[in-house]
């Protein structure tokens, strides 16, 4: 399936499909110190474990859904720098925007760069008519993002299986 997930171009970023050979790189992202804080510790420690992330991850969903996490590049020198989509989560009713960037990236509106052209294909391609996004609450700089891209607060998820999140909603519709 992910041969019919387009990859996307925006002006300074390769949005693509992972591959197995980004295993290097997922382990590196979600085993810095920001990540785990701010979204969670994913038990990744090893190359095969980040490969089996993403087999049964981002791959598994963009064949069940069309959809998933997907790398994000820097357009000019390829160089990986986090990843961002559409995520389909068991515990919410639709399709929620998830981002994650290494800490040097943060802070330069790439996340916001990406996720404005993956809304513009949920809306297109996906034909979603809203997504949400959930977030830490003390995630201050996700809460920052996601208002800027027009995401309004909504209320506290509470998961037995899980933290307290607070979730986030958007129309898609004009």
């Amino acid at each position: 399936m992910s041969a019919d997930i387009p990859s996307i171009k925006t002006a300074r970023l390769c949005i693509r499909c992972f591959e197995p050979e980004d295993a290097h790189f997922v382990l590196e992202l979600l085993n810095r110190p920001s990540f785990i804080r701010g979204i969670a510790d994913r038990q990744v420690r090893t190359v095969e474990q980040a490969g089996n992330y993403l087999a049964t991850g981002p791959l598994a969903s963009y064949a069940q859904f069309g959809h998933g996490l997907m790398a994000l590049s820097l357009l000019e020198t390829g160089v990986l720098i986090g990843m961002a989509g559409m995520l389909q989560r068991a515990y919410l009713d639709m399709p929620d925007l998830g981002y994650a960037l290494l800490q040097e990236y943060e802070g330069q509106g790439f996340v916001h760069e990406a996720a404005t052209a993956l809304l513009q294909d949920a809306t297109q391609r996906l034909q979603l008519k809203s997504i949400c996004a959930i977030a830490n609450p003390e995630n201050v700089k996700s809460h920052r993002v996601l208002v800027k891209l027009e995401f309004a607060f909504q209320r506290q998820i509470e998961r037995d299986d899980g933290p307290i999140l607070w979730r986030f909603e958007r129309s898609l519709v004009p």
